[in-house]
């Protein structure tokens, strides 16, 4: 069982919340290869998780570009949308939590929803429409969202607002019983993962200062 903490997302305390933990938004840096070898992304993302524990503090590396200022500008915007498209209120997401482990969605619906917003920008907001599903790259973190929150469904929301006003909202939803198998998969990569995280960590805490020899 998680615990929910009633936080706002970016804020000191939410920071501190994820501090060290793997959370359902990163999961696709050690899940894309499931069964082999993790890849780089898996290794830097071990190195960020390992020096948070150590550290206790969750590094801040101020990066930011137009995508990630577009997404905060248009979350409130696709909120609202969703809201009024659907007659619901959006509460806070929050930071659910357990051990080492957590996930910040960006909005809980009712006591079975949760929804995950995406702003687009207009050819990704199109394909999404003409699919009618969601981007590949979003299936860890809307499979872990269920599975840490333990919640029923998910909606995928895109938005873009160049799109005309009643078109800028596009909606897919899943269910838990959809994720059953990614379920099984992130529990066991997870372990693989948390061995990666006390490897690097040991590499870090045990790095001593070392002088090689000029050859003769």
């Amino acid at each position: 069982m998680f615990n929910f903490h009633d936080v706002e997302q970016n804020t000191e305390e939410w920071n501190s919340l994820r501090s060290g933990r793997i959370t359902s938004s990163s999961l696709s840096k050690f899940m894309a290869k499931f069964g082999k070898a993790f890849g780089e992304p898996a290794k830097k993302y071990a190195v960020e998780i390992a020096l948070s524990q150590i550290t206790g503090s969750c590094p801040s590396y101020g990066y930011s570009n137009d995508h990630m200022e577009r997404g905060h500008e248009e979350e409130p915007l696709a909120r609202m949308a969703y809201e009024n498209e659907y007659f619901c209120t959006v509460d806070n997401g929050g930071f659910f939590e357990r051990e080492d482990i957590g996930c910040s969605p960006d909005g809980l619906i009712g006591s079975d929803g949760v929804l995950e917003i995406k702003s687009a920008i207009p050819s990704i907001h199109y394909a999404r429409i003409a699919k009618q599903s969601y981007d590949s790259a979003y299936r860890w973190q809307l499979a872990g969202n269920l599975k840490f929150t333990g919640r029923e469904w998910i909606d995928f929301a895109s938005y873009c607002s160049a799109f005309p006003e009643d078109k800028r909202l596009y909606v897919h939803r899943s269910y838990k019983e959809n994720f059953i198998n990614e379920f099984s998969m992130i529990d066991s990569r997870i372990e693989e993962f948390r061995e990666l995280v006390k490897k690097t960590k040991s590499t870090i805490l045990n790095n001593s200062y070392s002088i090689t020899n000029k050859a003769a």
